[in-house]
C-alpha cells in the first residue's frame, strides 16, 4: 500500500482556501475564493472558460502566489512551505503534459519521486513506483514509450506520477479532457476510489457537468473568478445556476440520485 509522504503525516488532511484573490497584472482572475475539502472527499470545480478554475488549482499548489488570502493544509500556510514540502503534500496533474522525447512509463512515474530523492533513486523509490503502477493496474505498460500510449493510458500514467509523490492532496486540471467515454469513466472511477480508499483530498477542475455531478461529493461553481454557488451537486447543478453562469437553458433530472444535465439551447 502506498502511504502518505506529506510532512504533516496526519493521514486525514484538510485543505482550506481562505479568501484567495489573484490577478494576472491588471486582469482579475480570482476574487475572494474560499473552499474547504476534507480527506476522502472529491471536489469538482466547474464553470465556463475563463472562470478561474485552472488559476485556483495553481494558487493552491503555489505555482501562482495569490495577492490576498491563504491556502492552508491542516492549518499550515502553504506560502510558508518550500516547494519541496508542497510537493510532498500535493500531487498535481496538469491539463497538458507533453512529452516530446521518448520516455518509458516507468521513468515518467519515477519523476514523481523527485521530492523524496537525494543524489540517486533508492531501492525504496523503485518499490514505490512499482506499487503505484500495480495499484493503477498499468504495470504492463512500465517499459512502453509514454508518447505511444493512448490518451486514457497517458492520463493514468500522469496520475501515477502524482501518486508516486505520496501526496495527501491530489489536484487535477481537466482530467478527462480529450478522452473517450470509456476512458473518462475509468479515470473518474479511479479518482473516486483513491479518495475513498487512501483518504486523499481530490480537487479537480472539470468541464463536464454530468461527470462532476456523478463523481464529486461537492461542487464549486465559479463565474468570472468568484464563487457563484457551492455545495452538493444536487444543490449547485440546477437549471437556474446553469442558465446564469453558462448562458444555457437546461433540463436537470435525476438518475440514481445524481443530477443529469441536458443542455437545450443558448440563452
Amino acid at each position: 500500500m502506498v502511504t502518505s509522504g506529506c510532512d504533516a503525516k496526519t493521514g486525514r488532511m484538510k485543505l482550506r482556501v481562505k479568501g484567495v484573490t489573484f490577478s494576472y497584472g491588471s486582469i482579475p482572475a480570482l476574487n475572494d475564493v474560499s473552499i474547504e475539502v476534507e480527506a476522502s472527499e472529491v471536489l469538482g470545480i466547474v464553470g465556463p472558460n475563463g472562470a478561474g478554475k485552472s488559476t485556483l488549482l495553481r494558487c493552491i499548489n503555489r505555482i501562482l502566489k495569490p495577492q490576498r488570502g491563504a491556502v492552508l493544509l491542516d492549518g499550515a500556510d502553504v506560502s510558508k512551505m518550500s516547494m519541496l514540502e508542497v510537493a510532498r503534500c500535493m500531487g498535481y496533474v496538469p491539463q497538458n503534459s507533453p512529452m516530446v522525447f521518448p520516455t518509458t512509463v516507468f521513468d515518467v512515474v519515477l519523476m514523481g519521486r523527485r521530492p523524496h530523492l537525494s543524489w540517486r533513486c533508492s531501492a525504496d523509490d523503485i518499490k514505490k513506483v512499482l506499487e503505484v503502477l500495480e495499484a493503477l493496474r498499468i504495470e504492463g505498460l512500465a517499459m512502453r514509450d509514454f508518447t505511444e500510449l493512448s490518451g486514457g493510458q497517458q492520463q493514468k500514467v500522469l496520475i501515477a506520477r502524482a501518486l508516486a509523490q505520496e501526496p495527501e492532496v491530489l489536484l487535477l486540471d481537466e482530467p478527462t479532457s480529450n478522452l473517450d467515454v470509456r476512458h473518462q469513466l475509468e479515470v473518474m472511477e479511479l479518482l473516486k476510489t483513491l479518495a475513498a480508499e487512501r483518504g486523499l483530498v481530490v480537487v479537480m477542475a472539470i468541464h463536464d457537468l454530468n461527470l462532476a455531478a456523478r463523481f464529486a461529493d461537492k461542487i464549486v461553481m465559479l463565474n468570472a473568478g468568484r464563487i457563484f454557488a457551492a455545495g452538493k451537486p444536487t444543490d449547485v447543478l440546477i437549471p437556474k445556476n446553469i442558465n446564469k453562469v453558462y448562458g444555457v437553458d437546461a433540463v436537470v433530472s435525476k438518475i440514481s440520485g445524481k443530477p443529469f444535465i441536458l443542455p437545450l439551447k443558448p440563452v
